[in-house]
């Protein structure tokens, strides 16, 4: 003969024991554990999350000319709605001749530049010279592309002269895969200091002036582009930056790159 089950009219029912296995008096061991059961089930299955990256912000830019390359990148180290630092470098001078600027994660971005600075010196005294700036920008995408499955959470972008003297530029994504440009951007600030720079430099939508040619094979380059002028360019768009972007101001800091050598220019932004 079946035995019936109990239901919500007889004394002594206990709906946590009804749904999670045998009924218990209110009270008792079996009827604790099914109510954690019960709360359990309702909750789900518990989820461990690891999350290894933080996005410090911060904005940096690239200019070059026929003979020039200018590298910029503000100072503001933020977490969240805090600012940790006003004064956290985003660049490194690797050569005479050649800079990196990086956004993204600082700590990140500094064991990158030590791995990339260790990298240059064993170079220079293996082979008594130091390395140009075409072969530091493989270098560069070697080591990214290394940590490709777990990515060094930065984004770069490294200026300098090549073999003949001409500005370059070299943009790139967190895992290593590079072009050469005349000018770019990356970090917090990007969307807001592209656009300008696409018009004023790259001459993008402008009627009365030819755009320059951008494909595989040519070194995009603009002859007529001074230090002076991409230098203003580059304080219009770090100002603008700063104006709309909370992880971008306080002191900017200007690399330029010529044959004579390299000098540091700081350009003070807002400070809130």
């Amino acid at each position: 003969m079946q035995q019936r089950q109990p239901t919500m009219f007889d004394a002594g029912f206990n709906p946590m024991g009804a749904a999670f296995g045998t009924p218990h008096l209110p009270g008792s061991m079996g009827a604790a554990e099914a109510q954690r059961a019960a709360a359990s089930q309702a909750r789900g299955p518990i989820q461990h999350r690891f999350q290894p990256y933080e996005d410090n912000g911060g904005t940096t830019i690239g200019v070059s000319g026929k003979d020039f390359a200018i590298l910029g990148s503000d100072s503001r180290l933020s977490r969240g709605y805090s600012i940790l630092c006003r004064d956290s470098t985003k660049q490194v001078q690797l050569t005479a001749n050649c800079v990196l600027v990086s956004a993204g994660m600082k700590a990140d971005r500094d064991n990158l530049h030590k791995m990339l600075k260790t990298r240059l010196t064993m170079y220079e005294h293996q082979h008594g010279k130091p390395m140009s700036t075409p072969a530091i920008a493989q270098l560069l995408s070697t080591t990214l592309y290394h940590r490709r499955f777990f990515p060094l959470y930065t984004f770069n972008v490294l200026g300098g002269l090549d073999e003949n003297g001409q500005g370059a530029i070299y943009s790139y994504d967190a895992i290593g895969s590079y072009e050469r440009v005349f000018y770019s951007a990356s970090g917090s600030g990007q969307s807001l200091t592209m656009p300008l720079l696409d018009n004023q430099v790259g001459l993008h939508n402008q009627t009365d002036k030819v755009e320059p040619v951008q494909c595989p094979g040519i070194v995009p380059i603009r002859e007529d582009l001074t230090v002076e002028e991409s230098l203003d360019l580059m304080k219009d768009a770090f100002t603008n930056a700063g104006e709309r972007d909370i992880y971008t101001g306080d002191t900017v800091y200007f690399s330029i790159i010529t044959a004579e050598g390299t000098r540091v220019e700081r350009f003070e932004l807002k400070r809130d």
